[in-house]
Parts: C-alpha cells; structure tokens; sequence
C-alpha cells in the first residue's frame, strides 16, 4: 500500500506508542499537520512557541519515561527548537524532534525559511537525520526512536524537506532495528562489579552520590536496597533529586554549590564515594583537584564517555545501565554477609551530626514573605505528593533545597544547561503525561516572562498548573553573585518594571492570585488548589535581598561554604581570596 511521506510519519508515531505531540506549523509541514486534523488516536498540543513545544515534549518525557514528541517547520522555526535541544541533551532526556526542511532540489540556495539544521543540532543531539529519500522514512523514524530511548538517552533531530513529505511509497515497518555502530551495553563486567562490592565492604566511610542515571533506569528500589543494606548515607545531585527518598534517615539532601553542609562534608571526608549515574560536573564537585581527596572512586554508568571525563583518578569503573549494574553488586554483598551496621556506626553517628549543626535554614520575618516559607508551604500542603518543575536560578535552588522529594519523576528541572523559561512549558508537558497529578512549576519573576505566552497554550487544554512565582524584581541568582563577589554593583539584574501577573494570567484567561504578606501565603496555595480547569499564577512578592544559602564560590572546593549574613556578618567574600582551579 502506498502511502505519502506525511502519512507514513504519523503511521511510525503511533507504532511506537505516541499519543501526544507538542507543535507549532508552518509552510513546509502543511502536508504532516493535514493528516493530524483527521487523526483521533494522536493529539497535537499547539504551544505558542517552537521552544515551548520542545521543554513541554521534555517535561512529558521526564514524567512518562517515554519519549517526547514535537513538529515544527523550517527555518526560524526549527531554529526556535535548538534550546529545547540543548536542555534535553544535557540532562539525558529522550526525545524525537521533527523539523521541517525547504524541498531537497533547494537545500543550500538559501531558499525562504531554509536553515542547516542538521549542522546547528549536531553538537546538542545524541543523533540527528535529513531524510532525502521517501523511502528511509520508516526506517530513519524507527531508528530515531531507539536511539533516543536506549543506552544514555537524549534527544534526536529528524530534518525532513518538503518534498520527502508530500512524496509517496510502499509503507514497510521495520519490526527490527539494527545499527551496527551503536550497542549500548547494558550489562555490567562481573569482575568490575565484585570490585565494586568489595571497596564497599572495606569502606569505613562510605557515601552514596546518586544522580539522574538512577531515574532514568528507573533503579530506585535498587539504591535503597543498597543504601539499607550498607548502611551508607546517601547525597543526590540537582538531577537526582527523587532517585531516593528525601525524607529517609539515610538522605543527606543534595550536594554541591548549593548542597547541604552535611552532604558536601561527607563527600570531603569519604573513604569511599559510589557515584551512580552522575557525571561529576562542575557544580558537584567544586575544585576539582580537592574533591573527594582522601575517598576511592566507584563510578557506575551507562555511557563509557562519562567515566574519567571529570576526575582523572576512578578506582573502579562500572559501565552498565544503574539497575542491572546494582543488582549485581547487591548480589555480591549478600553473599558477604557483611554487619553493617557495627562497622559504621561511628560514621552514621557523624553525619547525623552535620545535619544537626548546619542544617538548612533561613530568618523569618513576620512582615515579608521569604521564598523558602513558600516552598515549605507548598510541600507541607500537597504532602510532597505534587510533581514540581522549576525554572532556573534562586528559585530553582530553593526548590531543591526545600522540598522533599521521596519517589522519582516529580523533579523536572533543567540541569546541564540551566535554561530560564524552561519550567512553565515543562509543567504543561508533565501534566498532559499524568493529568491526575498536582504540577507545580516555582518560578522566578524574571525566568517565567521567557515562555509566558504558554499561558495560553495551558488554558485552551484546560490545565490546572500551579505556578508560584518567588517575585522579587531582580534577577535573583545573577543579582546574588554582584553581591557577593562585584561590590554590589547591580549591573542590569534590576528588572525595574515587572508585569502584574495577575492581571497577565487574568488577560490570558487564567487565574491569578497574590500574597504579599506572610500570613497571605497559605490562603493563596489553597485557593490555587481549588481551581481545576484552567492555570493559576500565584504572585509571591518576597524579600529581594534574600540570598541561597549554603554557596560555594566559583574555584572554591565544596567544604568552602558560606552560610550567610547572620553568621558572617563582619565578613565580605573576596572572590580574590579564591585559587580558580
């Protein structure tokens, strides 16, 4: 049966499983988006803007497990897609884009709306397509798919000219696909794995540093496992927050720039640190050549390119997916029969008492909202159930900070790029994936103005996203560092007019909501709550002066931290002081 270029594209989506596609059209894929207005089984979510499309499709992905899905057309409007790249990439996020090309006779003439996309996704995708013959299509999508969802996963360009689209063939399915350069290994070396479990059962000071590779091979259970039978505390980095249970008695919170004074003094003074699905990046480790010094590396993951990118020393290296890799070593520890518990007693006493010492906190007042207050509010309302997104910068670190998350997938954050605008799109995304679920997405005033036009997007499919945004008229994060390191000399992070959001959400059809005292905020989540159909913009204006605490400064190791005003008060952060590895 024959079948055009457009029909064979949406036949190939609902093969491998899609129900919804985040888009925006355009002239080059009129021929896909005229099969969509007859198909019943896939659902196109029209967002406002091709970068919207792309964080959405992410924030589905991340939630779901499955790949995401966005079609935009040529030119300016693939271009708009390469953020929304760049952020899945970085943070091993599946997706399948497909962009429209100008026919293939015009490839290279600067024809109308013609951009090399191929060429710009090329460093931000884990593979990229142009398909030039009708007859690759299945096959290219086919392959699309699985390089995206298997090994490390991440996002993967298909380029598709106009001609390719409207063209016709015979649809064959390829049931299998092979691809001789790419195997990704999936089972661990057994002679690596015993290792692995033998520096745990020699440890005295072992500590557990769990990253997204945990989530995304959906090992959970299996770090617990590990983390109980051991003994061993456990420290999650931005992107593994969720991979294990935030409240339990063996979670330290996370580490790094921004971590807990326990968990970063824990990494400093291990003998011992199994780095699960992490990438050691810079915000993790701080000074390089001072991470860790006196601890022995175990390094599990799944990508081969990981191991030794960062540290140069890695004692046993384990490539393998997280949840077969754990299972192994599990194994091999039960067959130990190793007490645990009498060996690191000292050790677990220890870190109990840097929780105790130095555990996050911030000043109250009683006369204006602080943005952590509102983060413990919406946490102890929803009972940690909610599923939270985040835009980036102070919000983000303190919805990190001040959050419990206890099961995995209700974290979405960007964390390689660290790309504004990115949460409210991927709340709209996560929410389509599971449409039961209360998503938040903790914004900031200056980040939430980059995708806001997805307001609409949210209202016309009716989505009931909670967006709390911590407003306090400044490019918080960038306002932070000229504090502290450039005399206080705000150079462009006063964003001096700051729309009412209200009336913004309002215009769009949305509602909007304000609390401007501390005693406002309660009030204002639990009236968020009670409206079901449509998004809600909560207007939190907070302490701008308000900074994130603990920070390790750029160049400093990550035992070097500051605390804030109220302990240093005398005291000025000289970045001068500081030896940049």
């Amino acid at each position: 049966m024959k079948m055009s270029g457009a029909e064979i594209l949406v036949e190939c989506l609902k093969r491998e499983g899609v129900k919804h596609i985040f888009g925006y059209p355009g002239g080059v894929v009129l021929n896909i988006f005229d099969i969509l207005y007859d198909e019943k089984s896939l659902e196109l979510i029209l967002t406002r803007h091709e970068q919207g499309a792309v964080h959405a499709a992410d924030g589905y992905a991340r939630v779901s497990g499955k790949a995401g899905v966005a079609i935009v057309t040529s030119g300016p409007g693939a271009t708009n897609t390469v953020t929304g790249i760049a952020t899945a990439y970085m943070d091993s996020i599946p997706l399948v884009v497909v962009t429209g090309q100008v026919p293939t006779s015009l490839i290279g003439n600067d024809a109308f709306q013609e951009a090399d996309i191929v060429g710009i996704t090329r460093p931000c995708t884990k593979h990229n397509f142009l398909v030039k013959d009708i007859n690759d299509l299945a096959k290219t999508v086919r392959e699309a798919f699985h390089i995206a969802t298997t090994g490390r996963p991440g996002p993967v360009l298909i380029d598709l000219p106009k001609d390719v689209s409207a063209g016709s063939c015979e649809f064959i399915w390829p049931e299998e696909v092979k691809i001789r350069s790419y195997n990704p290994k999936y089972e661990g070396n057994k002679w690596q794995m015993k290792q692995a479990a033998d520096e745990i059962v020699k440890a005295r000071k072992p500590v557990i540093m769990a990253g997204g590779g945990v989530i995304i091979s959906d090992a959970s259970k299996e770090l617990k496992q590990l983390a109980e039978l051991g003994k061993i505390p456990v420290t999650m980095t931005l992107m593994g927050l969720g991979g294990f249970p935030g409240t339990h008695k063996l979670s330290m919170g996370m580490l790094g720039m921004h971590g807990t004074y326990c968990a970063n003094m824990a990494v400093q003074n291990a003998d011992l640190i199994i780095g699960i699905g992490v990438r050691f990046d810079d915000r993790v480790t701080g000074r390089t050549k001072d991470f860790a010094k006196g601890a022995r590396i175990v390094h599990i993951d799944i990508d081969p390119t990981s191991i030794k990118k960062t540290l140069e020393k890695v004692e046993v290296p384990v490539v393998g997916d997280v949840k077969n890799v754990l299972t192994g070593i599990l194994k091999n520890l039960k067959e130990s029969k190793e007490q645990w518990g009498a060996v690191r007693k000292a050790w677990l006493a220890q870190i109990e008492k840097w929780k105790s010492e130095k555990p996050l906190e911030y000043e109250h007042d009683a006369k204006i909202i602080k943005p952590q207050f509102v983060v413990e509010k919406i946490y102890e309302i929803t009972k940690g159930e909610a599923v939270i997104c985040t835009e980036v910068g102070q919000n983000q670190m303190w919805a990190a900070q001040f959050y419990k998350y206890d099961k995995p997938r209700t974290w979405l954050s960007s964390g390689g790029l660290g790309t504004m605008g990115y949460g409210f799109p991927a709340a709209i995304g996560a929410q389509i994936a599971k449409p039961g679920a209360t998503v938040f997405d903790i914004a900031g005033d200056g980040s939430i103005q980059m995708n806001i036009q997805e307001l609409a997007t949210a209202v016309i499919n009716k989505l009931p996203v909670k967006v709390a945004i911590l407003n306090n008229r400044y490019l918080g994060m960038v306002r932070q560092w000229q504090e502290l390191f450039f005399n206080e000399r705000y150079s462009h992070t006063n964003l001096d007019v700051v729309p009412d959001f209200v009336m913004v959400a309002e215009a769009y059809g949305a509602a909007g909501l304000r609390a401007e005292k501390p005693e406002d905020v309660e009030p204002v989540i639990r009236e968020a709550l009670k409206i079901k159909n449509r998004p809600v913009f909560m207007d939190f204006v907070v302490d701008w002066k308000e900074k994130v605490y603990p920070m390790v400064p750029a160049g400093a190791a990550i035992n070097e931290m500051i605390f804030g005003e109220k302990k240093d008060k005398k005291r000025k952060f000289d970045s001068s002081e500081l030896k940049i590895a």
